[in-house]
């Protein structure tokens, strides 16, 4: 592992990750340590517009440490890293079998501001616009503190924190992949949309497409008017269960699926010529369900590995 010129280092822990960790018994006579999360580190990179104090969670590879220092690797930037982060951690494991499925990369969690809960952070960085100033708005959908700084958090990703990882890991921007789901996804088009060259690839999971009366549809109209080009790679996925039906598991007023196939529509309409943009419902998952799979499909999609590929 290279030495770390961030303020504070360590490696992750089970208990880091969940609070159900805490519950060992006291009269135990077995270790109490938590368990620590290899090839792992904690940076601590703090925000100077706005005081936030951000982490980054990153692992690297096996293959990491025996390579040179010229050889430079492909990185994967995570939104909600206590849940994505050791999701896609043992996807990478298990699927990527050393690099001959999925090719090898650094993996970067974009984990909350410190001393908030994981919702009041996603919710304000996530989110182009506060649709807390319309008051026509559906008040049983916002619920935060706090929304519309997603300019912000993109320039403190573009400007302090993508920085700070470039001088301490060999990683190649030019081969940077971005995986958001939900509201994250909401942030991966609204960055896709503002600047587009930050990340390669833009893997999107049941983008939040409906936020404040589908206002990314707005963004993308002032987008075209200015641009003949979008260079970026786009794939969304959403849930079969996540559109507008009476049944269990499915929405009742916001149809997710009809909202990606409308924005993909609309994208390959401009014929942008450097945009490559594609769709896929992933069948009997919902809102809840859908990443763990995503994440997989997105791997493979963005980093295939030099193969053959090998399921067992």
């Amino acid at each position: 592992m290279p030495k770390p010129c961030i303020t504070r280092r360590t490696m992750l822990t089970v208990a880091s990750l969940s609070p159900l960790c805490n519950l060992a018994s006291a009269s135990s006579t077995e270790s109490n340590e938590p368990y620590a999360l290899p090839d792992t580190a904690v940076h601590d990179v703090p925000d100077p517009k706005t005081g936030r104090k951000y982490q980054l969670w990153v692992e690297v590879p096996k293959s990491y440490k025996g390579s040179t220092s010229s050889v430079r690797f492909p990185v994967v930037f995570l939104t909600d890293a206590p849940y994505a982060f050791p999701l896609v951690r043992s996807i990478r494991a298990r699927v990527g079998q050393g690099g001959q499925n999925i090719e090898d990369f650094v993996l970067v969690g974009l984990a909350p501001a410190v001393g908030e809960t994981s919702a009041t952070s996603r919710l304000r960085d996530y989110s182009p616009s506060n649709p807390l100033l319309r008051p026509q708005r559906k008040t049983d959908h916002y619920g935060g503190l706090a929304y519309g700084e997603a300019e912000q958090y993109r320039e403190y990703l573009e400007q302090v924190a993508i920085p700070k990882l470039q001088s301490t890991y060999r990683i190649d921007m030019k081969r940077s992949i971005y995986i958001g789901h939900s509201y994250g996804g909401l942030f991966g088009a609204y960055t896709l949309l503002s600047s587009p060259s930050l990340f390669s690839r833009y893997a999107l999971s049941s983008p939040s497409l409906w936020f404040d009366q589908r206002v990314m549809f707005a963004f993308e109209a002032s987008y075209a008017k200015s641009h003949r080009d979008l260079p970026a790679q786009l794939m969304m996925y959403c849930g079969s269960y996540e559109t507008i039906r009476p049944e269990p598991r499915f929405y009742k007023d916001e149809d997710m699926v009809r909202d990606m196939k409308d924005f993909e529509r609309i994208l390959k309409g401009r014929r942008y010529p450097s945009l490559k943009v594609g769709s896929q419902v992933v069948s009997d998952e919902d809102h809840f369900t859908v990443f763990p799979s995503v994440a997989t499909r997105a791997l493979l999609w963005a980093l295939p590995g030099r193969g053959p590929y090998t399921s067992g």
